[in-house]
Order: C-alpha cells, then sequence, then structure tokens
C-alpha cells in the first residue's frame, strides 16, 4: 500500500470515490456532475487545475485527496483540499492519515502560507481529527457559492 501522484487512468476508480463521498454526505440524490473525461483533463494538461494523490494497493484505489493551489490577498500562495476520501469498507486503517500527511508534505513542498478545506459541521469524526492535528475549525466563516442555476438566473436580471 503506497500514496503516490494519481495518474490519468486512476481517474475511473478516482470517480467512484467521488460518488461514494456523495453517499456519506448524504446527498445521494444529488447529481455528480463532473465527468470521467473532465476529471482526466482538468487533472493532466498541460496545465493542470489539480493535484491528486491516491492509496494504492496492487491497483486498487483505496483513498484519495485532490487539491489545488489558491491565491489569498492576505497571504498569497495556499492550497486548497478539495476532498479526502477513503472507501468505507477500508475506513480505520490509518488510510486517510497517510492521504492527509502526504497533502501537508505537498503544501510544504510547495511553500505555501496557509491548507483550507471545509467540513460538515455533523461530521463530529472529522473534526476531532482535524482539530487532533493542530488544524483550527473556524465557526465564524460561512461558505458561500452560487450553483449554476442561481448563477444564470443572477445574470439574467
Amino acid at each position: 500500500m503506497i500514496v503516490r501522484k494519481a495518474r490519468k487512468e486512476d481517474m475511473p476508480q478516482v470517480l467512484e470515490l467521488i460518488k461514494e463521498l456523495a453517499v456519506f454526505e448524504k446527498e445521494p440524490e444529488t447529481v455528480v456532475e463532473v465527468t470521467l473525461e473532465e476529471l482526466q483533463q482538468a487533472g493532466f494538461s498541460e496545465n493542470p487545475q489539480f493535484t491528486c494523490f491516491v492509496v494504492d494497493n496492487d491497483g486498487k484505489i483505496l483513498g484519495m485527496a485532490l487539491v489545488y493551489f489558491r491565491f489569498s490577498t492576505w497571504k498569497g500562495k495556499t492550497i486548497h483540499l478539495e476532498d479526502l476520501i477513503v472507501r468505507h469498507q477500508e475506513r480505520g486503517k490509518g488510510i486517510g492519515m497517510m492521504l492527509y500527511k502526504r497533502v501537508m508534505e505537498f503544501a510544504k513542498e510547495e511553500n505555501v502560507k496557509r491548507v483550507n478545506w471545509v467540513v460538515l459541521d455533523w461530521n463530529t469524526d472529522a473534526i476531532r481529527f482535524y482539530e487532533k492535528t493542530g488544524a483550527e475549525v473556524l465557526n465564524d466563516w460561512r461558505l458561500v457559492e452560487f450553483n449554476r442555476v442561481a448563477l444564470n438566473n443572477f445574470l439574467e436580471e
């Protein structure tokens, strides 16, 4: 079992994990819109939009962490951890920690000033895990987003 950077041919299994995450996050009716082709293009083109790490056990991807660079007007170069997912049947075996550590090593290698991510307020196991590692869970910030419908409606007004 090793942690490594994902390859283009890993993306079908990464997409499976993303769909599994939707179920875990109690959003099974929400359609995962990203396609295999989008993942392959976005992650493995001349200017990749993300970096993905996987835990590989003889060709089976047991977990993944997907990150991308952001720029903070206060801090400068930062990394956003979009998702860290471990297959349901593989949880509790240290795979999440392997991925989490690799993301933080990558952040250090890239000399970023901060790593950000979001966690659902009901995911107390994850919150405890993050706090135990020294991460600060910020309660005074709210996540704001426009989905495609809201964006179109706003621009059509």
